[in-house]
């Protein structure tokens, strides 16, 4: 092994700058590949272990990314890795796991709130916004839309992406990788065409590709739109810059004689050097026709933003105006679609408050201005990329594409987009939004927070009494609790080294934020939501239950967890100059308690002299907790 080691440290620097390099041109399925071949030689280097979740997520192997950034952090506790935790977060978020991912987010923005890093304040917000939209997509998921998203058939998709979907009448436009006969060698991938399908008893039959006029020979065509008559036809021509990247230009074409004529460029202003513009739309706004595209140009908010252009009457166009800071982000808006009838635009972001991933947003045009971009609703979104939403022709379908679950794939599992398709209510005329129920609304937020977790030291309150009262106000209560975390870290690392040491560290910085403080940042959320559902005139109710750890006798924990809600109860009497107690004494708020005592068939230490264990041991810290368990409107 001695004679072998430097032969092992030379192949993993020439792989580590092979990876590198695969990096660098975002061909980050090579990227994978070389970090892996690493990993099998030293799995245990926590650098090598970041870098190949880091090239794992971008590839999409989110499984595979998101087991070697927890164990990243299990080890390193997001100290010298910060933003692992953020990627934990975003990779549980795709998998729906709201809850468990705000935990991280939080986190992630509480532990570099102070950096002075552009990035890592970028990130920070970021995981603000995230957290925002772990609660959101809850909701959402919780009261979905009256939809069924159907998953159309392989005469449509294949194992490879299919994107951007235009019905018209019978006849489906699309795009696709499918093609492998017009191949870049380069890249080792199949130029995009754009498909056409005819639908004949209700059934799309097997695609066909668009003449050749349309889908040149060794180019990507893509992201077509028509005019309202389909005799004009836009699109993009696109070339592969990197491994990942690619630089689109728009071109049109007319309908003449039965067929499509020869495609031109569209001219500057609409197509700028240096830049790329993509995913064309035509609309009709105040009787005149207009462009909207994605582009990254400059003079827009960063990354690919939705911008928009007047048809002029020699039909050319006016310069583009970007759709403005409601709708675009320094992140991507891409995949614009404009509904003619009710004047709403329909686009998708990565960083609006969305359920993962790319989600579609809808933004209504009144008064020359869009409005501030609302969620599409669930299942329309997922927690994966949806984006080209559209409506057909009859305006009673609408399409997206989405790489969700339950979509085709070659290789790995949500690397590929599909053509979705669901039926709406047919669009006659821009009707009336519908009053929304605010009070439903902010007890569903409510609810959200449900089971409400909040802890103690042992003991406490009210230390060696079997009174089932106190007079101590949770808040305070976890004040001394959070105050008391260098006596937990010392104690429950107590006589432990290097590795076993960091980790018990670890887990009790771990508890005391994302469980007492957090439980506590949560119940200040409650209680304004309370506050606000009281003051519209309804009545509540809340159940609380209390738990223990198995250190004392049965009947002393009952006593004790009574003690404990007690101290929940105080916190809401003392709220706000006791706000809640006229609501309390009227009969509008009502507690509900349940007593449980100790947790049913604890594994937790009950030996009063192994402190280490029975007190300072989170396993035990975590059984010594009352819960908001549920909450309920009386009407």
């Amino acid at each position: 092994m001695l004679f072998q080691s430097p032969v092992y440290a030379q192949n993993i620097k020439k792989l580590l700058k092979q990876g590198e390099e695969a990096m660098q041109d975002k061909n980050y399925f090579s990227a994978a590949q070389v970090y892996n071949q690493i990993i099998l030689q030293d799995s245990f280097n926590l650098s090598y272990q970041y870098l190949y979740a880091d090239a794992s997520r971008l590839n999409f192997d989110n499984d595979i990314s998101l087991h070697w950034y927890q164990k990243v952090f299990k080890t390193d506790n997001g100290k010298n890795y910060p933003e692992t935790i953020f990627w934990i977060g975003e990779l549980l978020k795709s998998k729906a796991q709201y809850k468990q991912a705000k935990k991280f987010f939080t986190k992630f923005a509480s532990s570099n709130r102070r950096s002075k890093n552009e990035h890592t304040k970028l990130l920070v917000e970021k995981a603000k916004l995230e957290s925002e939209a772990c609660d959101l997509s809850q909701l959402m998921m919780k009261n979905p839309l009256a939809i069924v998203v159907e998953h159309l058939d392989s005469n449509i998709n294949s194992k490879v992406s299919e994107y951007a979907p235009i019905e018209a009448d019978s006849l489906l436009y699309f795009s696709s990788l499918r093609n492998k006969n017009d191949k870049d060698t380069k890249n080792d991938i199949a130029f995009n065409k754009i498909f056409i399908s005819k639908k004949e008893q209700q059934k799309w039959k097997r695609a066909q590709e668009m003449d050749s006029l349309i889908n040149q020979q060794g180019v990507h065509t893509a992201n077509t739109c028509f005019n309202s008559n389909f005799t004009e036809i836009i699109f993009s021509q696109c070339q592969q810059k990197d491994a990942s990247t690619f630089v689109c230009q728009l071109y049109q074409a007319q309908y003449l004689q039965g067929k499509w004529s020869k495609p031109t460029l569209l001219p500057s202003p609409i197509n700028t050097e240096g830049s790329s513009s993509t995913q064309p739309a035509l609309a009709q706004i105040n009787n005149d026709t207009y462009l909207f595209f994605s582009s990254n140009r400059s003079g827009g908010q960063g990354g690919m933003d939705i911008w928009y252009a007047k048809k002029t009457a020699d039909n050319s166009y006016s310069a583009p105006t970007n759709a403005g800071k409601l709708i675009n982000s320094y992140e991507d808006e891409i995949t614009p679609y404009f509904e003619d009838i009710t004047q709403t635009l329909y686009f998708s972001s990565n960083h609006h408050k969305g359920m993962g991933g790319f989600d579609v947003f809808k933004s209504e045009y009144k008064n020359e201005t869009f409005k501030a971009p609302e969620n599409a609703g669930y299942p329309l979104n997922s927690p994966l990329n949806d984006i080209y939403y559209s409506i057909n022709s009859k305006k009673d379908k609408a399409y997206l594409s989405s790489n969700r679950i339950g979509s085709f794939f070659e290789e790995k599992q949500s690397c590929c987009n599909d053509i979705y398709a669901f039926a709406i209510t047919p669009l006659i005329q821009n009707e009336p939004a519908k009053p929304i129920d605010t009070s439903l609304q902010i007890i569903s937020k409510m609810k959200l927070l449900v089971p409400l977790t909040l802890y103690f030291h042992n003991d406490e309150p009210d230390a060696k009494t079997k009174a089932i009262t106190t007079k101590k106000n949770y808040k305070k209560t976890c004040e001394d609790y959070l105050a008391m975390k260098p006596l937990y870290l010392k104690e429950f690392s107590k006589n432990l080294k290097n590795e076993e040491k960091q980790g018990a560290e670890n887990r009790i910085e771990n508890f005391f934020e994302d469980s007492v403080q957090a439980g506590f940042n949560d119940l200040e959320k409650f209680s304004l939501l309370l506050e606000e559902v009281l003051n519209r005139g309804e009545t509540v109710k809340i159940t609380m239950q209390g738990f223990c750890s198995p250190l004392a006798s049965t009947d002393y924990n009952i006593n004790l967890a009574k003690r404990r809600i007690s101290s929940l109860q105080n916190y809401f009497n003392q709220y706000k100059n006791a706000l809640f107690v006229p609501y309390v004494q009227s009969g509008k708020l009502i507690y509900y308690e349940e007593h449980v005592g100790e947790l049913p068939a604890s594994k937790q230490s009950d030996d009063y002299y192994d402190t280490r264990n029975s007190i300072y041991n989170t396993g035990a810290a975590a059984e010594r907790k009352i819960q908001i368990i549920a909450v309920s409107e009386i009407r």
